[in-house]
């Protein structure tokens, strides 16, 4: 295995990463930016507040996109796989 199969194994790794976590990360960012503002302008200080919109956010953005999510997983792993006797070839 060259150095530039193992760069490009950790730049698909990386992008499926940054593909699948993407959305629910960016979603939780978006849902936590608004709670605290909100907390900010009220002057609510309660810590767990923020939880509960999260939480239901990241499930419907699950829910919406679980699918997809798999599908680029799948395909990445059967890419992976089909791929791996030309890795593992010394």
């Amino acid at each position: 295995m060259s150095q530039n199969d193992v760069l490009y194994l950790a730049k698909e790794a990386l992008g499926t990463a940054i593909m699948v976590g993407g959305p629910i990360l960016g979603v939780s960012l978006i849902v936590g930016l608004t709670v605290s503002m909100f907390q900010a302008m009220t002057q609510i200080q309660e810590q767990t507040l923020s939880f509960i919109p999260k939480i239901l956010a990241m499930i419907l953005v699950m829910l919406t996109l679980g699918s997809w999510m798999l599908g680029v997983l799948t395909s990445y792993t059967a890419n992976l796989f089909m791929n791996l006797p030309a890795y593992a070839n010394f």
